[in-house]
C-alpha cells in the first residue's frame, strides 16, 4: 500500500497540560535523530498527534526505527485523502484487498473529530462496511474481537484510514527530565537503570570505574559494548572510564576488609557526583536492588549516600533478580552482562564484607587516606568516549574465549 505518513501517537504525553510543548518537541528531536538515514521525512508535532510525512520513503523502514524511541505510545502506517465519501469508499475498499486475509474478522473503528463532515459516525462505519462487502463477499465481520481493525480518522485537515497499530515503546522523551550520570558496571543491574531511567526520560551518561591491571581490557570493552545496546533509545551515550586503580590499591591498604565494600562504593559517589557536577548533570542513578548484596543494604545505602546530597535514582531498587533478568534479556544485555570479564567491584569484593556499616566507621576509615586528592587525580584522568549505534568493543577472540566456558 501506498502510505502518504506515519502517525505517532503520545499515550502520557497528552496528560502533560500546560508542559505538554515541552515534552512533545523533544520527541520530535528524539524521532529527527533517529530517522537521520530518511532525510525526506517531514516531522510534524502537533498537540494531539505527531505526523512523519513520507515524501515518498519506505514506510515500513520508517517504522523500524520508532519501536525503541520513548515518548510513543504506539504509531501507523496511514494513508491520507481528502474529506470526499467516494475518495475514502474507494481507499478504504484498496486497503482492505490489500490487509484484509480470507479467514480473518474484521470491523471499522471510526473517529470523527470534525462533525461538518457529511457523514457521521455510524454512516461512515454503515457506508464503508457495506463497499466492503460488496467488493469483498468473503469478508467476515466481529465487533468483539475482530483479527483486523480498519481505523478511519476524520479530523480537520483530512481523512486518516489505517489498519495496523503498533506498540511503541511509552515513557517520556529521552531528555525531557534532564541529565544523569548513570554508574555502569560489567554487571545484570545496572544496564537495566540506565533503560528504565531513560524511560523516564533521563539523558544518562555511563560512569565506568576501571582497575587495571587488576580488571581487564575485555572489562571495559565489556562495559562499552553493554552501553552499545543502550544506544538505540537515545541516538548516542558518552561513556566515562574513571582510573580506579590508585583509589582501590589505597583502600585496600588502609581500611578493615568489612569496610572495603563500602568506603569504595563511598568513593565512587564522590567521583560520579563530582564528574555530574562538571557535566551539569542532575543525578546519579545506579543499579541497586535493595538487599541483593552486602553493599545494598539499607544500612549500606545510607552509609555511601552521606557522601552527596545530589538524588539518587535506583530503578531497580525494589525488583527481585528474576524481574531484572527479564528486562536484561528484553533489552539484550543479559547474555553480554554474564561474560565472565569481572569489575573493579568484584575483583576487590572482600569474603565477608559488613551488612550494616554505619557512617561513623566509614568516616573513620577514610580518614586515613588523602581522599580529595584521590578523587581530584580520578576525576582529572577520566576519558569520554562518544557511544554509537552498531559500534563492536569485545573482539570476536574474547566472544570465542567466553563461549568455550558454556
Amino acid at each position: 500500500m501506498n502510505y502518504s505518513e506515519i502517525m505517532v501517537r503520545y499515550g502520557e504525553l497528552s496528560t502533560k497540560g500546560k508542559n505538554r510543548k515541552l515534552f512533545i518537541d523533544q520527541l520530535s528531536r528524539n524521532v529527527k535523530q533517529a530517522l537521520s538515514d530518511f532525510p525526506m521525512v517531514k516531522v510534524r508535532g502537533q498537540r494531539d498527534r505527531m505526523h512523519l510525512i513520507l515524501n515518498g520513503a519506505n514506510a515500513h523502514e520508517v517504522m523500524g526505527q520508532l519501536d525503541r524511541i520513548f515518548g510513543i505510545q504506539s504509531f501507523s502506517p496511514v494513508i491520507k485523502i481528502e474529506k470526499s465519501v467516494d475518495q475514502l469508499i474507494e481507499t478504504a475498499v484498496q486497503l482492505m484487498k490489500e490487509t484484509y486475509q480470507e479467514g480473518q474478522t474484521y470491523k471499522i473503528v471510526t473517529k470523527r473529530a470534525d462533525h461538518s463532515f457529511e457523514l457521521d459516525t455510524n454512516g461512515v462505519n454503515q457506508t464503508v462496511g457495506n463497499a466492503i462487502v460488496d467488493a469483498i463477499p468473503y469478508v467476515k465481520v466481529d465487533v468483539r474481537q475482530p483479527d483486523l481493525k480498519l481505523r478511519i480518522e476524520v479530523r480537520q485537515d483530512g481523512i486518516y484510514l489505517t489498519s495496523e497499530v503498533i506498540k511503541g515503546a511509552g515513557g517520556l522523551p529521552v531528555g525531557s527530565s534532564g541529565k544523569g550520570m548513570l554508574m555502569l558496571s560489567g554487571g545484570i543491574d545496572s544496564p537495566v537503570a540506565g533503560y528504565l531511567a531513560m524511560k523516564r526520560g533521563v539523558k544518562i551518561e555511563a560512569v565506568h570505574f576501571a582497575s587495571p591491571p587488576y580488571t581487564s581490557p575485555q572489562a571495559l570493552d565489556k562495559a562499552k559494548d553493554l552501553t552499545v545496546k543502550l544506544v538505540p533509545y537515545v541516538g548516542s551515550i558518552n561513556f566515562i572510564e574513571v582510573p580506579f586503580t590508585e583509589i582501590q590499591e589505597e583502600i585496600k591498604n588502609k581500611v578493615p576488609e568489612g569496610y572495603l565494600m563500602t568506603i569504595t562504593r563511598r568513593m565512587m559517589m564522590r567521583i560520579t557526583d563530582r564528574i555530574r557536577e562538571e557535566r551539569k548533570g542532575l543525578a546519579i542513578i545506579n543499579g541497586e536492588s535493595l538487599g541483593q548484596v552486602a553493599s545494598q543494604t539499607m544500612h549500606s545505602m545510607m552509609a555511601i549516600n552521606d557522601v552527596t546530597t545530589t538524588p539518587v535514582i535506583r530503578p531497580v531498587v525494589t525488583m527481585d533478580k528474576l524481574e531484572i533478568i527479564d528486562i536484561a534479556q528484553e533489552i539484550d544485555t543479559f547474555d553480554l552482562a554474564c561474560q565472565p570479564f569481572e569489575d573493579c567491584c568484584t575483583v576487590f569484593a572482600p569474603p565477608q564484607p559488613k551488612t550494616r556499616p554505619t557512617v561513623e566507621k566509614a568516616r573513620e576509615y577514610e580518614a586515613r587516606m588523602a581522599v580529595d586528592e584521590l578523587v581530584e587525580r580520578a576525576v582529572a584522568g577520566i576519558k569520554v568516549t562518544k557511544i554509537e549505534a552498531n559500534q563492536h568493543y569485545l573482539t570476536q577472540n574474547d566472544q570465542d574465549d567466553f563461549d568455550d566456558l558454556l
